[in-house]
């Protein structure tokens, strides 16, 4: 098995970093004791820096141990016997021979789809918009990484990693996250339309085992039927798919379904999926962040999931009863006045300060 060797400790992301969003007049991160904020600007810790490419890799990969994805995982060589992404990387190298001497251009994607040859994987990402294709050094890598704090963030799925948890709800995050991982959890497959899983759906309604009398049963329990050859399209946008494009495969919805490389996105907030990381309900993918609160409420101050049944409620937004407090001095306002603006709560002294 593929082994990787780990660095030693990290310095902590963002700490002392100027914040982006503030333009200079923050003068570096400063950790919030139970909020994913700055206490100093009160933006988020993405918006000072984002974690190193490691952590990543490591929370991805821990995200998909003890799942039936993986293989897409390999053992740290040291460290705490976890499990750490094998992120496919792609290099490009195109000869440029417009010179007198031929120099060669070389192209690094952050991210592609694994298990493709280079030409499938190329045109994988010429369908996707150029501003998100994730080459290095570029505004599309940033973007895959944005994407993935917020899609994936670490507290949705380690309880270590939650301040929000009361005595007893460890067990209950647990079993949640295994639940998930178990029913819901999927990363999506580029290939050829009707060559999803490994072949050709025409091959697939062949199989001796499955009765031809009835249609092929998705693993959601509901019936589908695969498309005759040269009538596929596209799950999000209706539109047709050219039999020469690839597509995208959830097997989770069933070989019969297939998504353009840009169609595939979360069903509620639109956002592409990083790294076609996608959870399955109700017949649509959704992405992490979304999929989390559709089952639990999400508290509006600390940003975690909520596993009590006792919690405040406030105009469709949620808080753990130790988090419904103002923004700017952290009174507990549980039967006090306050004002809501931008899912921020601030006491009656505060708001009028402002």
């Amino acid at each position: 098995p593929a082994l990787f060797q780990m660095s030693g400790s990290q310095p902590q992301v963002g700490r002392g970093v100027p914040c982006l969003r503030c333009r200079g007049l923050c003068t570096g991160f400063e950790p919030h004791s139970w909020r994913k904020i700055c206490k100093s600007c009160k933006c988020s810790q993405e918006e000072h820096s984002l974690s190193s490419e490691l952590d990543d890799d490591r929370k991805i990969g821990r995200l998909l141990s003890d799942s039936k994805y993986s293989s897409l995982t390999a053992r740290l060589k040291g460290g705490d016997g976890g499990r750490i992404y094998k992120r496919n990387r792609m290099i490009v190298t195109n000869p440029n021979i417009s010179g007198k001497d031929p120099t060669f251009d070389t192209i690094t994607y952050e991210w592609a789809p694994p298990g493709l040859a280079q030409k499938l994987a190329m045109q994988y990402m010429e369908l996707i918009p150029r501003e998100l294709q994730p080459v290095a050094g570029t505004d599309g890598a940033l973007h895959r990484r944005r994407r993935l704090a917020r899609q994936l963030p670490l507290y949705d799925q380690d309880p270590a990693q939650c301040r929000g948890l009361a005595d007893g709800e460890q067990k209950l995050m647990e079993e949640f996250v295994k639940k998930y991982k178990a029913e819901a959890l999927g990363v999506g497959e580029v290939a050829l339309p009707g060559q999803g899983g490994g072949g050709k759906e025409e091959e697939k309604a062949q199989d001796k085992s499955i009765d031809p009398g009835r249609a092929p049963e998705s693993p959601n329990g509901a019936l589908e039927s695969a498309p005759a050859a040269g009538h596929y399209h596209c799950e999000t946008c209706q539109q047709p798919v050219p039999g020469d494009c690839p597509v995208v495969y959830a097997d989770r919805a069933g070989y019969s379904r297939q998504w353009h490389p840009a169609c595939f996105v979360c069903c509620r907030c639109a956002e592409p999926l990083v790294d076609l990381i996608y959870f399955w309900k109700s017949g649509a993918a959704w992405c992490g962040r979304h999929y989390c609160e559709s089952l639990r409420p999400r508290c509006a101050g600390c940003d975690e999931i909520i596993f009590s049944e006792d919690y405040q409620q406030v105009e469709g937004l949620a808080w753990h009863k130790k988090h419904f407090a103002c923004l700017e001095c952290e009174t507990l306002l549980t039967g006090k006045p306050f004002t809501l603006a931008n899912a921020s709560l601030l006491c009656t002294t505060c708001s009028q300060s402002r």
